[in-house]
């Protein structure tokens, strides 16, 4: 064998950086030195031979009738593994060669197939045609197997690396399938089979199952202090995250007003009072009543002036913290009988507000057992038990949930009203298996259901 010309064979098939750009020059270098009229070179795509290139660069189309010969001739060599000629089969060695001589027959020569081995295993095939009363003798065989076997190696390597992903990942299933259904592999069919069966037993086992969902915290109670009539905003004494106690002072609206009204009424009960206390002397019957009834509007009206004076001042109901209202930025601004100053919650009593999901809520009972991670105490899991589930669902930021409602137990102080986190409800055991494909086949259930697929 010529090493310069096989050195010149992969450095041709090497300079090329496409697969049928490689595959046809190695064709065409072929076609020269062995005299052929044709060189065409494939490779096993879905478990059949199908042509890449062909020499001189004749341009291939998988329709046209020699693309299908040739490529029924290459799977023939494949399925054989071994080198067909035709029509000089080599002697002693009786091959099926149906394929080759309907090729012959149709193009008037003499064809030969030399498998393209890679790995111990047949990837393609070349196959040769040149005229009829020049068939391929065995020293001219025998130096196209082995340039074949030197250089079709690299052609392989090319092919490999330019297969889609899809097609590599289909051929080492169906590889790994033909091992394990294959005679022998004794040892890799245990291994696969203790897999399989552990798989199944870790997917099948019963495992406790929680409904995991984003929760929040909230004070029980939640008072709001409401102006009671119109005013303005003169003194604010707290922030929201403040504690307050028990008839703490919180906001004062402006009283000046009011202080006016009531220094007039104050004068009006006086004036009032001594024409009482003149008539009374006079024993003025008629004059005495309407100054007793004058003394008593006068004192009412004080009395509501007073009222409202005590109103100014909005005062904390019990002991806790403000979660909302800051006011100290609207010192002067005028507010309406009514509108909600603050909002206070107890410190120490709080509701725990689980957003489960719409497909989770069937799992999710009254009574039943949880537990919470909040994001501010990622450390401490605090417990809690379910009360009630709100029978209205709630769409928010795009996520369609129930609200439920659960008492956590004493916890530490460290616990603020708005705290979110995350809770994990029980409900019950579930297989790992279906935890890990409920949202799927709930989700395949509901569009199977509206497509008309499954009743």
């Amino acid at each position: 064998m010529d090493a310069d010309k096989v050195l010149q064979l992969q450095a041709a098939v090497l300079a090329r950086q496409r697969l049928d750009e490689a595959a046809a020059a190695f064709a065409t270098r072929l076609a020269e030195w062995f005299e052929c009229d044709r060189v065409c070179v494939g490779f096993i795509e879905d478990g059949c031979a199908r042509v890449l290139a062909m020499s001189h660069g004749v341009a291939l189309d998988a329709k046209q009738e020699l693309t299908r010969g040739v490529a029924a001739a290459m799977d023939e060599a494949v399925d054989q593994a071994a080198t067909i000629n035709f029509p000089a089969a080599m002697p002693g060695n009786p091959r099926i060669t149906l394929a080759h001589a309907e090729l012959a027959r149709r193009h008037s020569s003499a064809a030969c197939s030399i498998p393209i081995a890679n790995l111990g295993a047949i990837v393609g095939a070349v196959t040769l045609e040149r005229a009829s009363d020049r068939p391929l003798n065995p020293q001219e065989l025998t130096l196209g197997e082995d340039i074949v076997s030197l250089v079709g190696p690299v052609l392989a390597l090319k092919f490999e690396s330019q297969r889609p992903w899809r097609a590599r990942a289909r051929q080492t299933i169906n590889e790994g399938w033909s091992r394990l259904t294959g005679p022998g592999e004794l040892r890799l069919k245990l291994s696969v089979a203790g897999i399989a069966l552990a798989a199944a037993f870790v997917f099948l086992l019963p495992l406790p199952y929680h409904v995991t969902a984003p929760a929040r915290l909230e004070g029980a109670i939640q008072r709001a202090l409401v102006a009671a009539a119109d005013g303005f905003i003169q003194q604010v004494s707290v922030r929201p995250g403040d504690a307050v106690q028990e008839g703490q002072i919180l906001v004062e609206l402006a009283q000046q007003d009011l202080q006016l009204e009531r220094s007039r009424w104050e004068s009006e009960l006086a004036q009032q009072t001594n024409a009482y206390g003149a008539a009374l002397a006079r024993a003025d019957r008629s004059t005495l009543m309407v100054s007793h009834a004058k003394v008593a509007e006068s004192r009412a009206q004080l009395d509501l002036v007073n009222q409202q004076i005590e109103r100014a001042q909005i005062k904390a109901p019990f002991d806790g913290i403000v979660i909302s209202g800051d006011l100290t930025q609207s010192l002067g601004a005028p507010v309406q009988r009514g509108n909600v100053l603050m909002v206070i919650a107890p410190h120490d009593r709080y509701r725990l507000i689980v957003e489960a999901d719409e497909r989770d809520i069937v799992d999710v009972k009254v009574g039943a057992e949880g537990r919470i991670s909040l994001a501010a105490l990622p450390g401490e899991v605090l417990h809690f038990r379910t009360e009630r589930i709100a029978p209205l669902a709630v769409t928010r930021d795009s996520r369609h949930f129930f609200e439920v409602e659960g008492k956590p137990d004493a916890g530490t102080r460290a616990l603020r009203p708005g705290l979110q986190g995350v809770a994990k409800i029980e409900a019950g055991s579930r297989p790992l298996a279906s935890r890990v494909f409920h949202r799927l086949l709930v989700w395949l259930r509901l569009n199977l259901w509206s497509w008309g697929v499954w009743q």
